[in-house]
């Protein structure tokens, strides 16, 4: 299928991209790689009548780390900048390898970071990275800017805390643990496909104790938004990550994730992969911990 007919604008500044998006006269739409727009565009499952190219705007091209140890992405950086940056392979790796897994480099070429966080698939890899790194969402509009923590950003599937007359401008990841490992597993029939299910686990090691001393665990494709899971990362808190504290995580995936069953997979078969992607991405990140 075409696209319905719509209107085309590049703005030079993020003003002029906001006003665009707050004029009640038309139904205006935010495009940056399009990778996800585009495809819904051709299928007319949207029809916007104005599409605004955030690209052009240098005010959305950032990729710094501040002060404070913080990494700041605007919503230009495209995907594979963001994961060949020395700063995010460094201190945020996770983020890389979620990148690494997004679908061809074709797609991670033109596809933006903040671009797939504001659509969000819940069974696309950033959402999940995001979660799990506790990242910040800076959201501007009309009234100026807000800022929106991942655990309220990510609203249903599809669904965000970014208002229509909004963009999200900018994510902020906070500084890594000084000892800390990381992990990201997911299931894919063919690579490049989306994902069954998928997890992501940050594991800070005790420099006193040798053990865990914080643990996060969210998995992808398991609800309608990111999930995580406190009762998995209570079981591998204060251990060092054996056969027991895997036990007790595995248990809790299964007892705890309600994933919905669809064509692709039974909920069985995602609650079963979830728990098992579980104990491999927990043993890769203490592995890590170094």
């Amino acid at each position: 299928m075409k696209p319905a007919p719509f209107d085309y604008t590049a703005p030079r500044s993020v003003a002029e991209a906001v006003a665009l998006l707050a004029d009640p006269s038309r139904d205006a739409k935010i495009v940056a790689g399009g990778q996800s727009l585009i495809p819904m565009l051709n299928m007319r499952l949207a029809r916007p009548e104005l599409l605004v190219d955030i690209t052009r705007i240098p005010a959305l091209a950032h990729l710094t780390v501040d002060a404070s140890g913080a990494l700041h992405i605007g919503a230009a950086v495209r995907q594979a900048r963001a994961a060949a940056d020395p700063a995010v392979q460094h201190g945020w790796p996770l983020l890389a390898a979620a990148i690494r897994h997004i679908g061809h480099p074709q797609i991670r070429g033109r596809g933006t970071v903040c671009g797939s966080l504001a659509h969000h698939d819940p069974a696309a890899e950033l959402p999940t990275a995001a979660r799990a790194l506790d990242a910040r969402f800076v959201i501007t509009g009309p009234r100026g800017n807000r800022t929106v923590p991942a655990e309220d950003f990510f609203v249903a599937t599809f669904s965000t805390a970014v208002g229509d007359d909004e963009l999200l401008s900018e994510v902020v990841l906070p500084p890594p643990p000084a000892t800390h490992g990381w992990a990201f597993e997911e299931l894919t029939r063919r690579h490049g496909d989306f994902a069954t299910v998928g997890v992501a686990v940050l594991l800070e090691r005790d420099a006193g104790t040798g053990s865990v001393r914080t643990a996060r665990v969210v998995f992808s494709g398991a609800g309608p938004a990111p999930v995580r899971l406190p009762a998995a990362e209570e079981a591998l808190v204060s251990t060092r990550v054996g056969e027991e504290a895997l036990a007790a995580a595995r248990d809790a995936a299964l007892t705890g994730l309600s994933p919905s069953g669809d064509v692709h997979a039974s909920a069985a078969h995602r609650r079963e992969t979830a728990a098992h992607l579980l104990v491999r991405a927990c043993t890769t990140a203490w592995e890590r911990c170094s």
